[in-house]
């Protein structure tokens, strides 16, 4: 008899508010993961200072992305802020069915609609320590007007509400130890018994 882990590689969701920090975990995971593979959204929103794009988001048009909904290209799609955003459905599946891992970065939206398609996937809430530490970190981006960051603060007052929908919570204090806590979950993940398979 031999023992083995599937194949098949799973997709490891990481959402919370806007500010929390998302895109600074993940780009530190990424640094300490490198077998990861990064799932890049699209979006409809202006590139902030130093964004590439392919690289941190497929930056589209209104109108391009509204096609890709039409051609049903995308997994999960939300409308944030008065911008879209949305997950490319091809790399994931192919990634998957390579035996890889997919991180995917989005909101409490998205993630929503990606557990309906992807109901054994791994979901985690990047919480912030306390909501003035997450306006703080918002107002530090100076990419905000107060009206919009007023609309952030309320979206994620009721984002945190829908926390019992995640399998872990990460309290984002500092980003080592986020960093730490997400590994450690993943490597979990990947020696759960429904993983095992047993062979002649």
């Amino acid at each position: 008899m031999k023992a083995h882990y599937q194949t098949q590689g799973f997709l490891i969701v990481l959402s919370g508010p806007s500010g929390v920090g998302k895109g600074t975990v993940c780009a530190a995971l990424r640094k300490e993961m490198p077998e990861l593979c990064y799932s890049v959204s699209a979006t409809t929103r202006q590139p902030r200072a130093g964004e590439i794009d392919g690289v941190n988001y497929f930056f589209k048009t209104v109108e391009e992305f509204k096609e890709m909904l039409e051609r049903e290209e995308l997994i999960e799609w939300a409308q944030y802020v008065g911008n879209y955003y949305g997950t490319p459905r091809r790399f994931v599946e192919e990634t998957l069915a390579s035996g890889k891992d997919v991180l995917l970065e989005i909101d409490v939206q998205g993630a929503h609609q990606v557990k309906q398609r992807f109901p054994h996937g791994i979901f985690i809430f990047l919480l912030p320590p306390t909501l003035e530490d997450l306006k703080d970190r918002i107002i530090k981006r100076g990419t905000e007007t107060k009206t919009t960051l007023a609309h952030r603060l309320n979206a994620a007052a009721e984002e945190f509400k829908q926390i019992h929908e995640y399998d872990y919570v990460v309290i984002n204090d500092e980003v080592e130890k986020a960093c730490d806590r997400i590994k450690s979950i993943i490597k979990a993940e990947h020696c759960r018994v429904d993983r095992l398979v047993m062979t002649e």
